[in-house]
């Protein structure tokens, strides 16, 4: 019996590093190849023997600006979500309170609707108001990202929120803004925390609102990658570079905050 558990454990704990070893190799090779020389990267021979080198990373840092790139990442994803909180927090929590499941079942409507669909109205009347190439139309169109997910996520913090809590608010005195404002989302700090690093990523990986909305000063890190790209050739080793600068800072928040994510969405899914 001992035994047989033994070999459960034992085959258990190879299939997960089987697993992880093929989720985490593209991460290993982007990494490795990051700060090889061109030559390195294109020699098989030449895997994991090789002279490290930090050239990729100062060409990239200065030559293709991706300071200014990151700034603008930052920006536009720090905007988009803040925004995002101040419209969607209040909005999940009406619908929380008075039941609309028809208007919750929309957030699910606007997750669904491919981005690529709205590009050309975006694009028509962000030129029409003499927007594009500016923070402004970058902003909004992430928001259509981060809105619906930040509602969706705080609709089942207020629905676990016991109803006597609010009930107490409003004998108390307070009006329903104030329930809302010193009971409802103090408790959902939580999910708040949640959405808004789960929106953050999303805003920050975005690619194809940046691609067509921002202008040579306002792009966004993945849109700055394509420098990179050529039409006869790649240059692999700022190309890699500038992957790990893209991915870093998001796979370091992920493992920072895994805690937080992982309780933020438990919390609301039970009630009472």
């Amino acid at each position: 019996m001992r035994r047989q558990k033994l070999l459960k454990n034992v085959a258990r704990y190879v299939a997960i590093g089987i697993i992880a070893l093929v989720f985490l190799f593209p991460l290993l090779w982007m990494g490795l190849s990051s700060i090889k020389t061109s030559l390195d990267i294109t020699d098989p021979t030449r895997l994991f023997r090789f002279t490290p080198t930090l050239d990729n990373f100062v060409r990239v840092m200065t030559e293709a600006q991706f300071g200014l790139f990151m700034l603008n990442s930052l920006v536009v994803g720090i905007a988009a979500v803040g925004l995002s909180l101040l419209l969607a927090v209040p909005a999940a929590y009406v619908m929380a309170k008075y039941g609309m499941s028809r208007s919750s079942g929309m957030l699910l409507v606007a997750r669904i609707i491919p981005g690529v669909s709205l590009l050309v109205p975006f694009y028509y009347v962000f030129a029409m108001l003499g927007w594009v190439g500016g923070y402004a139309p970058l902003i909004i169109s992430h928001m259509f990202v981060t809105m619906p997910l930040i509602a969706w996520v705080m609709l089942s913090f207020f629905e676990s929120l016991p109803s006597d809590l609010e009930e107490a608010g409003l004998v108390d005195g307070l009006t329903n803004i104030g329930v809302f404002a010193r009971i409802a989302l103090p408790l959902s700090t939580p999910g708040i925390a949640t959405a808004s690093i789960l929106a953050f990523i999303f805003s920050w990986n975005n690619f194809m609102f940046a691609l067509v909305l921002a202008s040579q000063s306002t792009r966004t890190l993945p849109v700055a990658i394509f420098n990179f790209i050529a039409y006869s050739s790649v240059d692999w080793g700022g190309l890699m570079a500038a992957s790990v600068i893209i991915t870093l800072p998001v796979i370091v928040m992920a493992l920072f905050t895994q805690k937080y994510i992982v309780s933020g969405l438990t919390a609301g899914a039970t009630k009472g």
